[in-house]
């Protein structure tokens, strides 16, 4: 991609730096770097960039996500990715099926991203309005110890989060959010909740290949940028641990929703 300027070269790097950070246990950053990627592929390729750029962004997230599993992989909760797994990969058939409409800048991928930020934006309410109501229950109860054991999992939410969740990753790589949503409302604690995510997305991302080969958005061309973000994702993913150490569950579920609603944000606007 000869169009690639130098300015263009260090955002992929620094977007790539921000995917590694993301899998390696700051869920929700790496919205940022979807959103770099597809503005640096515009500034450069005109709108045809934009559905490059998931292409382009996909190679890096699997080596992100290889990193992560390496670092967390004592810590997956195998139950909530089998009960994910099949719908995100139902959800990524479609997404592939879908693709074609979005190519070409079609104003129809608007209506998606509307679809899923509002989503995004109505979840993150809805988890903060039961959060205030379970605490004004406590105050009513005199403070006493809450009886409610950790929330299961529930096959439903499962099949819609992974349907949700397979189609986002597959138009845009913008499932986190979405898998964050569900592995929060199952009340994982932290290193289970990072351990679990990389491992659910390191098969989804490698299952998505043969068919971004399909729609021409991985090509010889594409890797050959690809490859010089490994460098800077791994270095992301390793680095992450040092930094979830020093930051307690509060904190650390605080963040998350954060960067969820930038994420929701980003795409209604």
């Amino acid at each position: 991609m000869d169009e690639l300027t130098e300015i263009h070269w260090f955002l992929l790097g620094f977007g790539a730096l921000i995917m590694g950070m993301s899998k390696g246990g700051l869920p929700g950053a790496g919205n940022l770097t979807v959103a770099i990627y597809a503005l640096v592929l515009e500034d450069a390729l005109g709108p045809v960039g934009v559905p490059l750029s998931v292409g382009l962004l996909l190679p890096v997230l699997i080596s992100a996500d290889l990193t992560a599993t390496l670092v967390y992989r004592r810590h997956a909760d195998w139950k909530f990715i089998v009960r994910l797994l099949p719908f995100f990969l139902i959800g990524t058939v479609v997404g592939w099926l879908v693709f074609d409409f979005f190519q070409g800048g079609d104003d129809r991928v608007r209506l998606l991203k509307y679809v899923v930020g509002g989503i995004l934006l109505g979840m993150t309410a809805l988890h903060f309005f039961l959060k205030a109501r379970r605490k004004k229950q406590k105050l009513k109860q005199g403070g006493g110890q809450s009886t409610a054991t950790t929330p299961k999992g529930s096959i439903g939410l499962g099949v819609f989060f992974g349907l949700l969740g397979g189609v986002a990753t597959m138009l845009a790589n913008a499932a986190g959010p979405v898998a964050q949503l569900y592995l929060l409302a199952m009340g994982l604690p932290k290193y289970a909740f990072i351990g679990t995510s990389a491992w659910l997305f390191l098969i989804v991302n490698i299952v998505k290949i043969p068919f971004m080969v399909d729609l021409e958005i991985i090509t010889l061309e594409s890797m050959s940028v690809s490859w010089w973000m490994f460098l800077p994702a791994v270095i992301g993913a390793a680095l992450a641990p040092f930094i979830v150490k020093y930051i307690n569950q509060a904190l650390f579920e605080r963040l998350v929703w954060l960067f969820i609603v930038i994420a929701g944000i980003r795409m209604l606007f």
